[in-house]
């Protein structure tokens, strides 16, 4: 009689499935719009002659405002004394507001040379928009990491989690494959409108996940007053810990070598395995398919079974040989592009689907918030540096490329060519010989560099674990 007074709505599968739907859902969406440039790089470079650095600071735009303005540390803290519901709410909001921004940039015709602080209008408008709504981004991914945690723990938490990602790599896939056709048809402005139209989705599903929290939190009450409220003195448990900060490093090597490998894949596709511009996206779009089925899956044998540390260290094994077979130069055949990119799919799959579950075994919950938050931001300082370096490493070594784009986007303008058609034109002249192909060899050893070292602190990770007895190896699944 006791035990049915003291069930709450968490202990029923279908309404703790249905929490993690919603805001999967929203994730999905989040990260579709996320990724909405990432395969039209050559199209947008051939229609605004936008060079590889300029690219860059778009795509590494993500870190801006997370990293030097603090917002990710900003949105943990508000995390952890507001609550899920304020959290949720207001990365929600900001998303949109970003995305807003985003499609500005697009849609206005700014007069071609006019810079903004010196970098080029466009650009600059573009970058800031996507840095805005990444501080809404991340905020609801750290949020939506919490939400699973109160939900699942001790139940199928990784198996949750895994299928979060899963659904959040649909997200990918939506972008990969579905903005070129809407750039294609429409215009690229389109695309990414569709796409913002999309969030406000996003946060209605928001909201009605909060009625239900609503509920939870009144069934738990007596719960929540029994334990201590975060003080920002707790931060400095986690900062003193050396296996959160394995796990951050671990996070942000890995990361950077997958989700830039989003912003400049489309360009590798055209360029190396010449892929036509206007489906480069559809061999990267591949890599979610596997996420989706993986992902849960190594969820599942991480709750049942353990072993999160090797699964971790397997799947960075796994990124150093896919970006190995993406940089050697001989090997430009489609079916090479297509076996690396499900290769990637797998490792894609293994390192979150246990690296993520693995921050409660580490870190006590009422710090979970601050603590996820503090893993995205250093997440986000490679994701904000290293497509910018990509860039400017692109550019370094390809040198005339960009300045040959340009002019001949001036004299197809002064032809008085539409702007929807200069892209073939620019990309006629790419495959003539009259402008060179790029070369992105040397910029994928950097991706190659990272993958190795994401690998050393996976093994870091794993000895610190045997030291400490996080746990890490055994089931998450409480009998």
């Amino acid at each position: 009689m006791t035990d049915a007074i003291k069930k709450t709505l968490r202990d029923s599968a279908g309404a703790r499935w249905f929490v993690l739907i919603l805001v999967s859902v929203t994730m999905l969406i989040a990260y579709t719009f996320m990724e909405v440039l990432s395969p039209l790089q050559t199209l947008i470079q051939s229609t605004y002659g936008w060079s590889g650095t300029d690219w860059g600071l778009v795509t590494g735009a993500q870190g801006y405002l997370n990293v030097f303005a603090f917002m990710l540390i900003f949105s943990g803290i508000v995390l952890d004394k507001m609550g899920i519901k304020f959290t949720a709410i207001g990365s929600g909001l900001v998303m949109i507001l970003g995305a807003i921004v985003k499609y500005y940039a697009f849609a206005h015709n700014f007069e071609m040379g006019s810079a903004i602080l010196g970098i080029d209008s466009r650009v600059f408008v573009s970058a800031s928009g996507f840095a805005i709504f990444c501080v809404g981004a991340e905020g609801a991914g750290i949020t939506v990491s919490r939400i699973i945690v109160k939900w699942f723990k001790g139940r199928e938490m990784a198996l949750a989690m895994g299928t979060e990602m899963a659904l959040a790599r649909l997200g990918s896939f939506l972008a990969l494959f579905g903005s070129p056709r809407i750039a294609d048809a429409f215009s690229i402005p389109t695309a990414v409108l569709v796409g913002t139209l999309a969030l406000c989705i996003g946060l209605i599903l928001f909201i009605v996940y909060c009625l239900m929290d609503v509920k939870l939190d009144k069934q738990i009450e007596d719960e929540a007053e029994e334990e201590e409220p975060f003080k920002i003195a707790d931060l400095g448990v986690i900062i003193k810990s050396k296996g959160f900060w394995y796990i951050a490093i671990l996070c942000l090597l890995f990361y950077s070598a997958v989700f830039p490998f989003y912003k400049f894949s489309s360009g590798l596709m055209v360029n190396k395995f010449g892929i036509d511009p206007s489906t480069a996206g559809d061999i990267p779009s591949i890599l979610p398919f596997g996420t989706i089925l993986l992902t849960p899956l190594f969820g599942f044998i991480y709750d049942k079974y353990g072993k999160g540390a090797s699964i971790m260290i397997l799947g960075a094994v796994l990124l150093v040989i896919v970006h190995t077979i993406f940089y050697i130069p001989s090997l430009t055949a489609t079916w090479v592009a297509i076996f690396a990119v499900v290769l990637l799919g797998i490792a894609f799959s293994l390192v979150p689907s246990a690296m993520w579950p693995s921050v409660p075994k580490i870190i006590p919950d009422k710090q979970l918030g601050s603590a996820y938050a503090l893993i995205f931001y250093v997440q986000n300082i490679g994701l904000m540096l290293v497509p910018i370096l990509l860039g400017v490493v692109l550019d370094k070594t390809n040198p005339g490329v960009n300045e040959k784009t340009e002019s001949a986007i001036l004299n197809f303008r002064a032809e008085g060519i539409p702007a929807n058609e200069i892209s073939a034109k620019v990309q006629a002249l790419r495959e003539a010989g009259d402008i060179p192909m790029f070369d992105y060899s040397s910029t994928w050893l950097i991706f190659v560099g990272l993958t190795i070292l994401a690998t050393v602190f996976g093994f870091l990770l794993k000895a610190e674990d045997r030291k400490k007895g996080y746990g890490l190896e055994l089931p998450n699944i409480q009998k």
